[in-house]
This record gives structure tokens, C-alpha cells and sequence, in this order.
């Protein structure tokens, strides 16, 4: 028996597999968006983000060149010599002159098409086209390729992004709108819960067992329970629509675990520092200010990230509180939105905005992901 509190439980290599399991799970999809948003639209179309090194296959329709002004005569018909590739020449597989077979014929085939008229392609994008002359007139024969194409990477999403849009398109002003948001609405919490989890811990008052099991309480309410009340109170007193309305739902709604999170990190705090502080003269701000908070520094940044995450990845609050048709206030998840109804189909702009959109979040829980879990551990153990 003298072993078994340092004996190493058997279950450990479930444990470590289910943690990287979880660690895939997140990761993958976050690794997808930033190679896809690198793309272009016909690559994410061809295969997936996992393939983005490799060449894919795809199909793309080319025009031949205007017969009526590159045709030469050629016997009792005409001929247009050309290539259909503008730029850089692709490795065609198959090509047709059909969108119902464009694959029908390979490299070097001749299509026979109506009337006599043939169209030959070869490998490299060269053509010879032949016809008569009501044939060879108006504008240049569709061609359907096949292609291998090697991969490409592009800044041209961000640029477009960031850049092209103005209004409700423009995403780099919907980043600043949701920094604009989410740091006060961050920071006003902290500064509020902490001085009502210091009262909670350390002064006797009346009712600060009911106080407690009240705040309790708060956690388990919707947030959608509360957005009626508070936009007519917020409409009431001229703050509904901005800002400020944005901060202080977000104050009211993330307060409840604040305190609950703060208060229970410092009533574990040893009680001999604030005795001997009181002692020496302190009051309780000087004790609050010089002790606490250098002392409680892991539970504020550990509710800091998850509040700063809360705030900006927001629609809902962002939606009743920042209504505005002009776009000046809109937020980044709105902004998206915004995309998924206009752009539909563009997955490249899509994938950029989102990978856009997590960056700063997940830079900062990277920055501060060691604070994390002592500060979700405080109290738990003594």
C-alpha cells in the first residue's frame, strides 16, 4: 500500500491519445483554412487543401483566336494556326468541343465537327483549324481542356480582403470595428469583477452568502433570455445602437463568471499575507491593489482570453446592439456573413475572411495559454 499514491494509473495512454486526438481535431481545420486561403478558386474547386502542393487536374474552356482576322487560306477552305494558352502552356490530358463530352478527344486528335470542319489540338495548347468560310467567321471555336495544373499560391484573397472592399465589403475595417468592440468589453469586466471578487473573498458584510449563491445562479441564464430587456433598457437611454451598448452587454453577460472565477481564486490565496497586511496598516484598496492582483494575475488572464475569445467571435450581441446599415460598426463574424449571402460560390474569399478572423484569437491564446490552466485550477487544490 506504501506505493499506491505514487503509482502511475494505467489508463494514461488513453488519456495522451484522446488529448492528441483533440489537438488533431482542432488543428486540421485550422490548417486547411490558411492553405486554402492562399488558393485560387479553380484549385480549391479541383481538390482539397491537403493536395495543395501537388498538381490537379482540371477543367477550364478556352476560345481559339478571332478567325476573322488570323485565318489564311488554305486550299479550297481556311485555316487559323494558333494556341489557346495566352500564358503559361498547361499539360493537357483531354479536350473537347462539347460541353456535353470534354474530354472526347486526346492530344493530336482531330475533332470533325458539322459541315467538314475539323479542329486539331495538340499537347501543348497549338491548334490548326479548319473550315470553310461561313465556318471560320464570328468569334473564336470553344475548346474544353483537361489539364494537369501545378500548384499555385496567391496573395491576391488578402488582397482583396483587405484592400478592394469598401462598405459592407470592406473586411479591414470590420477588423478594427471588432478590435473597437472586443477590447473594452474585455477589459471593463476585469476591472469590475475583480473589485466584487475581492469584497466576496475578504470583507464580512450581510448577505454575501446570498450575493454568492445569486451570481451562481447568473451562469445557468441564456444570454438570449436577457437581449430583449436589455436593447429596450439600452433604447430607453440612448445607447442601444453602438459601441457603448456593444461593451456593456457584453460586460453584463461575462460578469457572472468574472467574479465567480476571481473570487475563487483569491479566497485561496494564503490568509496569513492579508492579516499580515492589515497589521502592518494596509487598507483593504492598498491590499486589493499591492497583493491581490500581482497574486491573482493567472485567474485575470485566464478569463481574460476567454472573454476576449467570447467577444470576438460574437454575432448575436454584435447583431442586436450594432445594427447599421451603413456598415461603419460591423464586426468581422457579421462581415462574413455578409460574404457567405454575396459570394456564395468564392470559397477562396471565404477561407481568407475566416482564417482572417481567427488570426488575433489565436494568437493571443497562444501568448497567454500558460496562465490558462492555473487559472481554471484555482482553488482546486490547497
Amino acid at each position: 500500500m506504501a506505493g499506491v499514491a505514487g503509482k502511475k494509473s494505467s489508463l494514461t495512454w488513453a488519456v495522451q491519445i484522446s488529448v492528441a486526438l483533440l489537438v488533431l481535431l482542432w488543428l486540421f481545420p485550422t490548417v486547411g483554412l490558411f492553405v486554402s486561403s492562399f488558393r485560387t478558386a479553380d484549385q480549391i474547386s479541383a481538390s482539397g487543401w491537403w493536395a495543395a502542393l501537388f498538381s490537379s487536374e482540371q477543367s477550364e474552356v478556352f476560345r481559339t483566336l478571332d478567325p476573322d482576322e488570323h485565318r489564311v487560306l488554305d486550299g479550297n477552305g481556311f485555316r487559323v494556326d494558333g494556341t489557346i494558352f495566352a500564358d503559361t502552356p498547361l499539360n493537357i490530358q483531354a479536350w473537347g468541343v462539347s460541353s456535353r463530352d470534354i474530354a472526347a478527344y486526346q492530344p493530336g486528335e482531330t475533332a470533325e465537327m458539322k459541315g467538314g470542319e475539323t479542329l486539331t489540338l495538340r499537347r501543348d495548347g497549338s491548334y490548326t483549324w479548319r473550315g470553310s468560310d461561313e465556318q471560320l467567321a464570328g468569334r473564336g471555336q470553344r475548346v474544353f481542356v483537361t489539364a494537369q495544373v501545378p500548384p499555385e499560391f496567391t496573395l491576391d484573397n488578402y488582397a482583396t480582403i483587405l484592400f478592394s472592399g469598401s462598405g459592407q465589403d470592406n473586411m479591414a475595417k470590420a477588423f478594427f470595428n471588432t478590435l473597437t468592440v472586443t477590447i473594452p468589453a474585455t477589459i471593463i469586466p476585469i476591472v469590475i469583477a475583480a473589485f466584487a471578487a475581492y469584497a466576496l473573498a475578504w470583507m464580512e458584510f450581510p448577505g454575501r452568502a446570498l450575493l454568492i449563491a445569486a451570481i451562481v445562479g447568473l451562469l445557468v441564464v441564456p444570454l438570449q433570455l436577457a437581449l430583449i430587456p436589455l436593447l429596450r433598457l439600452h433604447l430607453g437611454i440612448g445607447i442601444g445602437k453602438g459601441y457603448i451598448g456593444a461593451w456593456l452587454a457584453h460586460t453584463a453577460f461575462g460578469m457572472p463568471l468574472a467574479v465567480y472565477l476571481l473570487r475563487n481564486y483569491m479566497a485561496g490565496l494564503p490568509r496569513d499575507i492579508i492579516e499580515n497586511a492589515k497589521v502592518d496598516g494596509a487598507t483593504d484598496f492598498q491590499i486589493f491593489t499591492r497583493i491581490i492582483i500581482p497574486l491573482s494575475f493567472p485567474a485575470l488572464a485566464s478569463f481574460a482570453i476567454f472573454q476576449f475569445l467570447w467577444t470576438w467571435n460574437d454575432l448575436l450581441v454584435a447583431k442586436v446592439f450594432l445594427i447599421d446599415a451603413t456598415g461603419s460598426t460591423t464586426v468581422m463574424t457579421n462581415q462574413i456573413v455578409e460574404l457567405l449571402g454575396t459570394r456564395g460560390g468564392n470559397w477562396e474569399i471565404l477561407a481568407t475572411a475566416a482564417f482572417v478572423s481567427i488570426a488575433v484569437p489565436l494568437g493571443v491564446f497562444f501568448v497567454m495559454q500558460r496562465y490558462l490552466v492555473r487559472g481554471l485550477l484555482a482553488g482546486s487544490v490547497k
